[in-house]
């Protein structure tokens, strides 16, 4: 048997997430359906590095899948042939033979999650972006940002109904940078694993202290008291991006 890795970018608005599910659409199942067709193997089955809930996008998810040995021939037709089975909603950007090992979630050091929000109204990008019609201190909330940075325990952002028991991950970056076009941000957050739900949890929090519903200082008791109803509301799905996940050694060529 061999292992190939894919990267691949999604419009997440069609589906229920990235996780195979009985009666919804999903991105793992749409991808799986095609590749089964491109290769003729029913059996074949992909695994995601992470798994991104129903309305969220992606611009650099990898997964990989397990077969017999791809001739190199076929191997070369595979992203073309692929994106010709996939709706226009799915785009495979690279396809390559891995280490036999190689394991998508778990080798993963890194995932970067890009939100992306206006503080004006706009129309071209409004079914990727959120419209904050109120006013944001953006310095206030890149100084709570600051408090997320490090290895923590993030239940308080961590669905209640979610049954992950390890909940501490190691945050490296979370700040809120603006964009060239004017009243355009993206709050941009690395870490070397993400909660269910987390990214959305961290965004509404924030987005409630730059609008001064919420005190600066409130964040570290939330953060220490693990109570996900401590925390602000989940921001929408439709402005979240998995922008990259990162590797040890690189698995694609820039």
């Amino acid at each position: 048997m061999a292992t190939y890795a894919l990267l691949i970018e999604y419009d997440g608005a069609e589906y229920s997430g990235w996780q195979r599910q009985n009666f919804h659409p999903t991105i793992q199942s749409t991808i799986e359906e095609s590749l089964r067709i491109f290769l003729r193997n029913d059996r074949l089955q992909i695994t995601g590095a992470g798994r991104t809930d129903a309305g969220v996008h992606a611009r650099g998810q990898v997964a990989h899948f397990r077969c017999e040995p791809i001739p190199q021939d076929l191997l070369k037709r595979l992203i073309h042939g692929l994106n010709g089975l996939l709706p226009k909603s799915i785009a495979i950007r690279a396809a390559v033979k891995t280490q036999n090992e190689f394991h998508a979630r778990f080798d993963a050091i890194q995932r970067s999650y890009h939100y992306l929000i206006s503080c004006e109204p706009f129309a071209l990008q409004r079914t990727h972006r959120l419209l904050i019609r109120s006013d944001l201190d953006f310095e206030r909330m890149n100084c709570a940002a600051q408090l997320l940075v490090g290895s923590q325990h993030f239940g308080a952002f961590c669905r209640t109904n979610s049954s992950t028991t390890n909940r501490i991950c190691n945050i490296t970056r979370a700040l809120w940078e603006q964009e060239a076009l004017p009243h355009h941000w993206t709050f941009i957050i690395d870490a070397d694993r993400f909660l269910h739900g987390m990214v959305r949890s961290i965004v509404g929090t924030l987005l409630e202290i730059g609008q001064q519903k919420m005190p600066l200082e409130t964040l570290q008791e939330i953060i220490s008291q693990q109570d996900r109803r401590n925390a602000g509301h989940a921001a929408p799905p439709h402005a979240l991006i998995l922008d990259q996940v990162t590797y040890p050694t690189p698995l694609f060529q820039p």
